[in-house]
Formats: C-alpha cells, structure tokens, sequence
C-alpha cells in the first residue's frame, strides 16, 4: 500500500464523519410545527437559523467535493499502483 492511499483513506474517513456531523446539525424543513406546539418563531430566530442552515449547508457541499475528490484520487492510484 502506498503513503499517498493510506493518507487518501484517512481523509476519505475524516471527511465521512464531517458529512454525517453537518448533516446531523442541520435543521429539518419542518414548516408550521411551532405553531401547532405553542412555539411561534419570532423574526430574529428565524434568520438567525437560516444564516446558520447557510453555513452548514455550504459546508457541506464543500466535504462532499473533498470526499470525491480524495475517492476519485485513492482510485486513480490504485489503478496505477497495482
């Protein structure tokens, strides 16, 4: 196994659970629950949470485009270093 696969495999792993983690961190698109639960949003939580599904789902696209990345990467090198 080459240097450049083992360090490629740990980016595939770190960059899987950072996907699963922003994933997780984002709020669903639940329209209309608080009100049915008594909890109204108010104008300052709901941008504060649209700027906050923003970041995260800019995040996540930015792990993705690593994860395939580093996954077309280990492949190549495999395919060369048999």
């Amino acid at each position: 196994m080459n240097v450049w696969q083992i360090i490629l495999g740990i980016v595939l792993i770190i960059m899987s659970i950072a996907i699963i983690v922003v994933i997780i961190l984002q709020e669903g698109n639940q329209q209309g629950v608080g009100v049915v639960t008594g909890g109204a949003d108010t104008f300052f939580s709901k941008n504060k949470a649209r700027s906050i599904d923003a970041f995260l789902s800019r995040w996540t696209k930015v792990f993705a485009v690593i994860f395939v990345l580093a996954v077309i990467g280990l492949n190549v090198l495999s395919y060369f270093f048999k």
